[in-house]
């Protein structure tokens, strides 16, 4: 029985050391990839981080809209099916709060404040005035009934006691804001204020509305809970509450997200919905009235989802490869995909997409968990739609002495044990 563990502990070091006499040859291929995957999930493509012109780009008002500035986006990628005069800087009213929201809810990720912490209100925040649940200075609301506030009735006042708890002064908030917006490219963007009651320089297109509402709904999609409220109270019941989108109880798949108007901004809109997958932002911006900027939302989302289909292909963490690997204290390691993947598309081409993925054959290692080793793009009529990478599962660290024998321990030990 020893002779037996000796000869068997040879051949595990054989087996360690024949890597080292092995050539390594990494060679690029093109693939076709077809996933077994049948129910369709969201993605993010590796163009999802920009608003991309495309598709039914249109400043001639094919639409007949009475509003001056529109856009309508895909959600997920961002990509743009129709626009008009979208970068037109005009006032956004309460749309404004859509960049107060994402400032809140980062808040939240970050630990910086929680739901459960109590807010005052501020003597400024109380004077707001405009849309509002009438604060007392005295009293105190958690963020997660002051997010049902902002969400639900537009409260400029607990807007403004947020902003102050969170930046410590609404002038720290707002310079918070406008870093964001810098950071989110918005170039048409400037805030004077979190609320958007009107004032000389508060400016943004419907462009960068577009962008703030993706970047919430994308990053933060627990705030539906509050934006798809129709109605709700709080102090115990003696406070009711309405939300301004009328979209909310008449729309199917809405999901939000922010109306406003004033008297500079006339009536703004910023509308989200999904329906089979596919999520649409359309925005309105200076309607002539509140029944206008409705309507024409939801003539934009209904061009969308009527043209449109989103084609999923695979889930984030996929396997789309196993691959083998030189040098290393593995023979193999997984390939998968680094985010879902899909592409929009116009309904009935959905089977003319080509899936094509550059992968090499082999690797050396070491290889680091994450580290890109191909990717898969979508391809319609030569034309590339979305790219997605594809990515190392594991780690694999290369093959020398010291991780040799400790293989060889481990396997000793694994022996001894059986």
């Amino acid at each position: 029985m020893p002779k037996l563990k000796i000869l068997i502990s040879f051949g595990l070091i054989f087996t360690f050391l024949f890597p080292f006499t092995r050539s390594c040859f990494a060679e690029e291929t093109s693939y076709v990839w077809s996933s077994s995957i049948s129910t369709p999930v969201s993605v993010n493509s590796t163009s999802s981080s920009n608003i991309e012109a495309d598709s039914q780009k249109d400043n001639s008002n094919s639409f007949h809209l009475e509003s001056p500035s529109a856009i309508l986006i895909e959600q997920t990628t961002g990509q743009v099916l129709y626009e008009q005069n979208c970068h037109e800087p005009l006032h956004p009213a309460s749309v404004t709060k859509v960049m107060s929201l994402l400032l809140i809810m980062e808040a939240l990720d970050a630990g910086t404040i929680s739901f459960n912490d109590s807010i005052p209100c501020s003597e400024n925040a109380a004077s707001m005035g405009g849309s509002q649940i009438w604060l007392d200075p005295r009293e105190t609301l958690s963020v997660e009934e002051m997010l049902k506030a902002i969400c639900v009735a537009s409260a400029n006042d607990c807007v403004v006691a947020m902003a102050e708890y969170i930046g410590g002064s609404e002038e720290g908030f707002v310079q918070m804001m406008n870093d964001k917006a810098k950071q989110l490219g918005m170039k048409d963007t400037t805030f004077k204020n979190c609320h958007g009651l009107d004032e000389d320089g508060h400016l943004t297109s419907s462009y960068d509305i577009a962008l703030m509402s993706k970047e919430l709904l994308n990053k933060h999609p627990q705030i539906t809970k509050y934006t798809t409220i129709w109605s709700d109270t709080l102090r115990d019941g003696k406070s009711e509450l309405t939300n301004t989108n009328k979209l909310i109880r008449s729309y199917k798949g809405i999901t939000g997200l922010k109306t406003g108007s004033t008297g500079l901004a006339l009536y703004n809109l910023s509308a989200s919905a999904t329906r089979d997958d596919l999520s649409l932002i359309a925005v309105i911006m200076k309607a002539p009235s509140t029944k206008v900027r409705f309507a024409e939302a939801q003539k934009l989302l209904d061009y969308g989802f009527h043209t449109f289909s989103f084609k999923q292909f695979g889930k984030k963490e996929e396997l789309v490869k196993s691959l083998s690997v030189t040098k290393g204290v593995s023979t193999h390691v997984d390939a998968i995909l680094s985010e879902q993947a899909g592409t929009l598309i116009e309904k009935g081409k959905e089977k003319n997409i080509e899936q094509n993925l550059i992968l090499e054959d082999s690797i050396s290692a070491p290889i680091s968990a994450g580290q890109k080793l191909g990717e898969i793009s979508f391809v319609l009529d030569g034309k590339t739609l979305s790219t997605v990478d594809i990515v190392a599962k594991n780690e694999v660290e290369k093959l020398n002495l010291f991780t040799m024998t400790k293989k060889v321990i481990y396997s000793w030990i694994d022996l001894l044990r059986s």
